[in-house]
């Protein structure tokens, strides 16, 4: 039997090149519908035609030299269009969405490895967002030695963000790490140096708890808006 709220649930998925996001994005789709959730998968930037466009012209290597700035806000224009087009739809259904990396990558790529000013990312969020944050998002942690290592090693060329310093993907890892732990309500940090059987485990066991919260916290609500008393 199909589960629906009133508003979906937002689940996104962070973490550096080589961190397993994408794999890890099939086994909680598997997992969501097994507990009968409707929901839809997608991805950053991206997600839609217009953003799709978008994501290809920002990971052409042979755009080099982009400055911090219009990278930010051309991740930005492929967010608004992604939202309008394909995430809150979904949520406003009552589906759920999981999306592979969100606005926490921009904080994470754009602030901490181009060293743009959070405060303007902040502006960018408010404005491009409104209220909408995510409900849950997996930091899919690992040493970018091996992150690199492992992305290097899939692809047959890298691209824009694949070809960047071991310094630039620690500057993203910490930005990561310091938002999961400003926010640990939110955030779920993950090895991601593990099996991928150990990481998919851990993702099971955390996102049923999520979803055992979630579905109690709505069944209150339900029944207080029901009682006469409420």
């Amino acid at each position: 039997m199909q589960k629906t709220l009133q508003r979906g649930r937002l689940i996104t998925l962070e973490g550096i090149e080589g961190a397993g996001k994408s794999t890890q994005v099939e086994h909680l789709a598997g997992l969501l519908r097994e507990c009968g959730i409707t929901l839809v998968t997608t991805r950053e930037p991206g997600g839609s035609p217009i953003a799709e466009r978008l994501r290809s012209l920002l990971l052409d290597p042979l755009n080099t030299g982009m400055s911090g700035i219009a990278e930010l806000l051309l991740m930005f224009a492929a967010r608004a269009e992604h939202l309008e087009r394909t995430i809150r739809p979904a949520l406003d259904a009552g589906h759920w969405v999981i999306c592979d990396r969100f606005t926490d990558a921009t904080y994470a790529y754009q602030g901490g490895g181009r060293g743009v000013d959070p405060e303007r990312i902040a502006i960018l969020e408010a404005l491009v967002q409104g209220s909408l944050r995510p409900d849950l998002t997996f930091v899919f942690d690992l040493p970018p030695e091996l992150g690199l290592a492992r992305a290097r090693h899939r692809a047959e060329s890298a691209d824009r963000f694949e070809q960047e310093t071991i310094q630039f993907f620690a500057s993203v890892r910490a930005v990561y790490l310091e938002r999961a732990q400003a926010c640990p309500s939110r955030y779920r940090v993950i090895d991601a140096s593990a099996s991928l059987a150990d990481v998919a485990e851990q993702v099971c066991r955390l996102t049923r708890c999520f979803i055992d919260l979630t579905w109690n916290a709505h069944c209150d609500q339900t029944n207080r808006a029901s009682s006469p008393c409420a």
